[in-house]
């Protein structure tokens, strides 16, 4: 005969069981849990209102040091302040970056995520280096990303062609960083095979510039960059200029690409205005499979507070009409374009996930 299972190991094993699962499928438990203990057990209604819905959201960002981990954090803490009925509970979680991020979404390991709108462009195709096509979808374009190379001043570069035989870090590995660096090269006459490339974060290629374990670093995101302010205060920096008639040639080939000016003075030792480069633009995405109303609310939520966003990060303030709808080429979630239609700022003749394509970028 089968000894019989005494009743306090069943309940070793059901805690063992709970403690074992991950944590956002735990979460959920306890909420139903938590519900049915609270309900009279002859399903009789009780005077006290309902309880709001408790979601707990997880926003896909980078490593620490750039602006997506800032500006995810951002949105992270805006959208739990004004979660309403939903009672949000949102994490920014750090991550490898934007195609990190892209694949997680795609597996469920998160709700939302940062991207870059030239790596989700990519990834949504099937193309430029992705095993498949990625089912994203585009909730709100954000601040564009504005990407540089600096250099340590002393180590002999004062512009690309410098870089020849140079320790250059050019992003984390497998981060989709090599999509712009490429080019960038290739436009001004190099190669990976002419310097010597080093993979790391962006905090980590500021701390390889001070300790000199690298001359030079490809650094970019929202402006001002967390990573280049923290450089530029504490060590003397080179901006290293875009040959110009090169960063024609290259706004004019790719899409990606466009022109940006950053001012004299954003970064302590930039004392005119540097001609630089939009490497695509900052955009929240989510998985085509996500809820359409948790998407709508999750929108509506960011961008009517969107003034406290930017009292965390000048990022905010490309939450605009005109831009969080442009065209990066990347379809829009039906629960975003359901907000954008209700307060009119979505054209009738664009469309989200239909095939469409949303307002060109102004």
């Amino acid at each position: 005969m089968h000894a019989r299972s005494h009743p306090i190991n069943k309940r070793k094993r059901a805690i063992t069981a709970m403690l074992q699962m991950p944590y956002r499928r735990l979460a959920a438990l306890l909420t139903v849990l938590l519900a049915t203990a609270c309900s009279r057990p002859d399903g009789a209604s009780t005077d006290a209102p309902p309880a709001p819905q408790r979601h707990f959201l997880s926003i896909g960002t980078a490593p620490p040091g750039g602006a997506f981990f800032v500006v995810g954090g951002a949105l992270a803490e805006v959208a739990t302040a004004n979660g309403g009925d939903y009672g949000w509970q949102v994490t920014a979680e750090a991550t490898k970056g934007s195609r990190e991020n892209i694949r997680r979404l795609a597996q469920g390991d998160l709700d939302f995520a940062l991207s870059n709108a030239a790596i989700t462009y990519f990834a949504v195709r099937g193309e430029g280096g992705w095993d498949r096509a990625y089912p994203m979808r585009s909730v709100m374009n954000l601040a564009p990303n504005v990407a540089l190379f600096i250099a340590r001043r002393g180590a002999g570069i004062e512009s690309l062609a410098d870089l020849r035989g140079k320790r250059v870090v050019i992003g984390p590995a497998g981060a989709g960083f090599e999509m712009f660096v490429a080019p960038i090269l290739e436009a001004h006459g190099l190669s990976y095979a002419d310097l010597t490339p080093l993979n790391n974060t962006q905090a980590g290629a500021v701390d390889m510039l001070a300790d000199g374990s690298a001359d030079a670093a490809f650094l970019g995101g929202a402006v001002p960059t967390a990573s280049i302010v923290q450089a530029a205060a504490s060590m003397g920096l080179t901006f290293v200029p875009y040959a110009d008639e090169a960063r024609q040639r290259l706004i004019a080939r790719y899409p990606f690409f466009r022109p940006f000016t950053i001012p004299a003075g954003t970064y302590r030792g930039l004392e005119r205005d540097f001609a630089g480069l939009v490497t695509g633009a900052m955009h929240l995405i989510t998985s085509e499979a996500a809820d359409e109303e948790l998407v709508y609310r999750f929108t509506k939520a960011i961008y009517e507070h969107r003034d406290q966003v930017v009292e965390r990060h000048p990022a905010g303030k490309a939450i605009q009409p005109a831009n969080v709808v442009a065209d990066r080429g990347t379809p829009f979630h039906p629960g975003a374009v359901r907000y954008y239609r209700e307060i009119g700022i979505w054209p009738e003749d664009a469309a989200g996930d239909d095939g469409g394509e949303a307002p060109a970028d102004g």
